[in-house]
């Protein structure tokens, strides 16, 4: 194992070298800019600490990409295609250094954090091959005329996204504007900036200048990107009341709007499923590698009371094998640092709240008794029994490694149960029998739905949620003509 001197100086080798904001194809730092330190979870220490956007930065980047976008739209296809895979062939080839910049910076295990910028460059690859899709259709009029459609970009899109897979959604979330012939302006997460401004200096010499923007804070640089007038679209991933801010702020210009928002998902386990392949999907689904930090956790488990006590048993016993906090910079860790000390008080109050409503703790609860550990911002993973649908910890999504087991028997009451919050992002159904599994599915009130699988996502797949866990879909083709409009043209033949 590297010694933490190793880490420190490896971590520092793979820091963006700019700080400051990128649009029109150049950086651009402010003397006596508001500043924001991006702090390691695991360790507590500063990495660096970046410029915040002032509303000038925000409508100067808007502007440029405002000013690029006829010449983008107007690239052929295929060169846009042509780009986004050169950009998919950069993030592969720096995948390593993007893992530990992201491990340090968003307290996610390094290991896995090579997986992201594999998906991210994938989705690149995806809508690149789809450009020839943005197509329109003719249509028969009966009356000489010659009627068709054509698909033509929006604009200005502005994609907002969080800390849990900074560089994932930084990369791949451009991936489909830019494949349909808009500009795009992005705000990383405040938390965990370092990976998306790598990015910028990864791709900066890739894209006309303006087509490809970047302005870093908090929540006002979100709204002052959100409210421009000049950005035609947003597209974000973040809290229901992240959504509801941007829909408001969204209302006065009508623009678009793809929401990815939380979830409080349901994995179900009937009592004739493979036990063991579904306590392994008990323990993958809460996306403990993540300390729980994905809107797609299944973090209420409902058991059917015939297996509900030796799943349990069997379950933390693989969880406390497979998972146990460490610093996210090591390639042995296996599950990483909450992002923030108030995403880690936040979790530990819930847990507080499990108690005081009458859960069992059935396993993890507390700060890991690491020293190594001590000033990051760790909680074993925790599991709760005996939890009912109207506790705090069965409706409120907490956003951390707090899985809450629920005991079923009736098949209509669990489902009042599962379907009985405000969100509806995924599911997961657990059974041997195909039609149990079939009128499951069906009756689920979530936007995506596994049955003897969680957690996987396949390219092309339409993901995104019901109720208050989104508007639109994405991952898909569905995701591009988001970011399109319809025009329909009538000429006369006479």
């Amino acid at each position: 194992m590297s010694s933490q001197a190793d880490l420190s100086s490896r971590v520092s080798a793979v820091l963006p070298t700019h700080l400051g904001q990128f649009w029109g194809g150049r950086w651009h730092a402010r003397v006596q800019a508001e500043s924001l330190q991006s702090i390691n979870p695991s360790t507590g220490d500063v990495l660096a600490s970046v410029q915040v956007a002032g509303p000038a930065d925000v409508d100067a980047a808007v502007q440029s990409a405002r000013q690029a976008f006829p010449g983008w739209a107007a690239t052929p296809p295929l060169e846009r295609a042509r780009r986004l895979r050169e950009a998919a062939s950069r993030i592969r080839a720096n995948a390593a250094d993007l893992a530990l910049l992201d491990a340090a910076d968003c307290g996610n295990p390094v290991k896995a954090m090579v997986f992201d910028a594999e998906i991210a460059a994938t989705q690149m690859e995806f809508f690149a091959g789809l450009v020839l899709e943005i197509k329109g259709e003719t249509l028969p009029t009966g009356n000489g005329s010659l009627n068709y459609t054509r698909r033509e970009p929006l604009g200005v899109v502005a994609r907002i996204f969080p800390f849990n897979h900074p560089f994932m959604f930084a990369a791949g979330k451009i991936a489909a504007p830019l494949a349909a012939g808009n500009t795009v302006v992005i705000k990383p997460p405040e938390q965990a900036p370092l990976s998306t401004l790598r990015l910028m200096e990864l791709l900066q010499d890739l894209f006309p200048p303006g087509v490809l923007n970047c302005v870093v804070g908090g929540r006002d640089v979100g709204a002052a990107l959100v409210g421009h007038p000049d950005v035609a679209a947003v597209g974000l991933i973040g809290s229901v009341p992240a959504g509801k801010a941007v829909l408001h702020s969204a209302a006065d210009t009508l623009k678009r709007c793809l929401l990815e928002l939380g979830g409080k998902n349901a994995m179900v386990i009937y009592p004739d499923a493979d036990i063991d392949r579904a306590v392994d999907g008990a323990v993958r689904g809460m996306n403990f590698t993540w300390c729980g930090q994905s809107c797609g956790s299944t973090s209420r488990l409902f058991l059917h009371e015939n297996l509900h006590d030796r799943f349990v048993e069997q379950m933390v016993a693989r969880l406390q094998e497979r998972h146990r906090p460490g610093l996210a910079t090591h390639m042995d860790t296996t599950m990483g640092a909450l992002i923030n000390r108030t995403q880690y008080e936040r979790s530990l109050a819930y847990i507080d709240s499990a108690r005081s409503d009458g859960a069992k703790l059935a396993a993890g609860g507390a700060h890991p008794n690491d020293p190594q550990l001590a000033n990051g911002f760790f909680i074993e993973p925790t599991v709760f029994t005996g939890v009912t649908p109207a506790m705090r910890v069965a409706r409120e999504e907490v956003f951390g490694p707090v899985l809450s087991v629920l005991r079923w028997s009736r098949e209509g009451e669990m489902f009042d149960a599962v379907n009985g919050t405000d969100l509806g992002l995924t599911a997961s159904i657990w059974t041997r029998d195909l039609l149990t599994a079939h009128r499951a599915a069906a009756r689920v009130e979530s936007g995506y739905v596994w049955v003897n699988d969680c957690s996987s996502h396949f390219i092309g797949a339409p993901f995104g949620g019901y109720k208050r866990s989104g508007l639109g879909r994405e991952e898909s083709k569905d995701e591009l003509y988001e970011f399109t409009q319809i025009k329909n043209v009538n000429v006369s033949m006479q």
